[in-house]
């Protein structure tokens, strides 16, 4: 490699280097700014771990969430913390949400 081709691509290194340094500096400012408004919204009386779980659940795409629901449900089920007629309910009521997105 010639000494300009080290320099041309040492100069892009440094770019590149220096870009993602920079998205850090936000992202680092942007979580603190997150934490702040979970404080907030405990500070009214709302629970942070279930706001995070609220988040990370609407993240999902609907299929995902399903599965995972029925999924948490069996081995709810399975340890006898979710009765049977939870259970059915569930079942019936992701029956018709998968036959009312078929139409």
């Amino acid at each position: 490699m010639s000494e300009e081709t080290g320099n041309v691509a040492r100069k892009h290194l440094r770019a590149y280097i220096d870009r993602i340094e920079s998205l850090e500096e936000e992202k680092a400012a942007l979580m603190e700014d997150i934490r702040e408004i979970y404080a907030e919204a405990k500070g009214t009386g709302f629970d942070p771990k279930i706001m995070r779980q609220v988040v990370r659940i609407r993240k999902m795409e609907p299929d995902q969430r399903q599965e995972q629901e029925y999924i948490l449900d069996t081995y709810l089920s399975a340890l006898g913390m979710l009765t049977n007629l939870d259970l059915d309910e569930k079942v019936d009521n992701s029956v018709k949400e998968v036959g009312s997105n078929l139409k």
